[in-house]
């Protein structure tokens, strides 16, 4: 890791027997942690987390599997060493062991799956929910259909199962991380030269890890939702969902999706690009802060 976060502290923290997480800590205050998505590390957060360690202790980790954290090869069968559950229980693990009970979570892109997962399991533990730019997983592969699926053909290609998809990434890995940080950004200047490239790096040397974390998407993480939809669990904090307007580009209402899931939910869309907490740094801080006092 070349690039950290201005005035944060690193360390390592053992979550399980065989990982152990890459976080930056930094402020004083009630915690927020923030995670990180795809194909990113938690320096994505860097704008954002300056900002809210005023006021807050911000806690940043690496997922499992990508950036400096630990990537456990996946156990055969369940898929479980990548499902959100699991990645979920890492995040609570680690920010009780950083010494906090309870603490408000905002997750983007993969991040923000985990987070959703340990909004559903750890009620108690989560004061609070902001997610960006993506469905909790059953509802994203239900809104896919047609012609219109390929904007998410990268799922579909890390849902086959294991060898091709990690041959075919490895062999032009850069082409194909760099094709989504390209693409998805509206401002690629948010991303600049030397993090794009870090962001790479990262991603090159995680291609298994990575493709096992969206295997587990089209497999285990859908029986955990599927069961919690038939339970009625829903979301019990206050919940803030940002997202671009992927309803009306793929034709369903994302709002409705999410009422379903959050008793107390704000759902509003963004003009920025899939990026926005580096594209649009101010608003994601406007938007957590008034999370936070709700």
């Amino acid at each position: 890791m070349t690039i950290a976060i201005p005035g944060f502290d690193y360390q390592r923290v053992t979550v399980e027997d065989d990982v152990t997480l890459n976080v930056a800590v930094g402020g004083t205050g009630t915690p927020i942690v923030l995670l990180h998505g795809f194909p990113q590390t938690h320096v994505m957060w860097r704008h954002v987390a300056v900002d809210l360690a005023a006021d807050h202790t911000v806690i940043c980790p690496d997922l499992r599997g990508y950036g400096a954290s630990d990537k456990p090869a996946a156990r055969d069968g369940d898929g479980g060493t990548y499902a959100k559950r699991t990645m979920a229980t890492d995040v609570v693990t680690l920010v009780g062991k950083l010494g906090h009970q309870r603490f408000a979570l905002a997750g983007h892109d993969r991040g923000a799956l985990v987070a959703i997962r340990a909004g559903l399991d750890h009620p108690a533990t989560v004061t609070h929910l902001a997610i960006l730019d993506v469905l909790p997983t059953l509802d994203m592969w239900d809104v896919l259909h047609g012609s219109s699926a390929a904007v998410a053909f990268h799922l579909y290609l890390m849902a086959q199962p294991p060898g091709l998809p990690e041959q075919m990434i490895s062999a032009s890995a850069d082409a194909f991380f760099g094709y989504f940080l390209d693409g998805w950004a509206r401002n690629p200047r948010a991303i600049p030269a030397d993090l794009r490239a870090e962001y790479l790096k990262a991603s090159r040397e995680a291609v298994p890890s990575i493709v096992a974390d969206y295997r587990a998407s089209a497999g285990i993480d859908v029986e955990h939702d599927r069961a919690d939809r038939a339970a009625g669990n829903r979301l019990a904090m206050p919940v803030t969902v940002v997202q671009q307007d992927w309803g009306a580009a793929l034709g369903y209402d994302a709002a409705a999706l999410w009422r379903s899931w959050a008793v107390d939910l704000e759902h509003r869309t963004t003009s920025a690009g899939h990026f926005m907490a580096e594209e649009a740094p101010d608003e994601v801080v406007t938007t957590l802060r008034a999370l936070l006092a709700r």
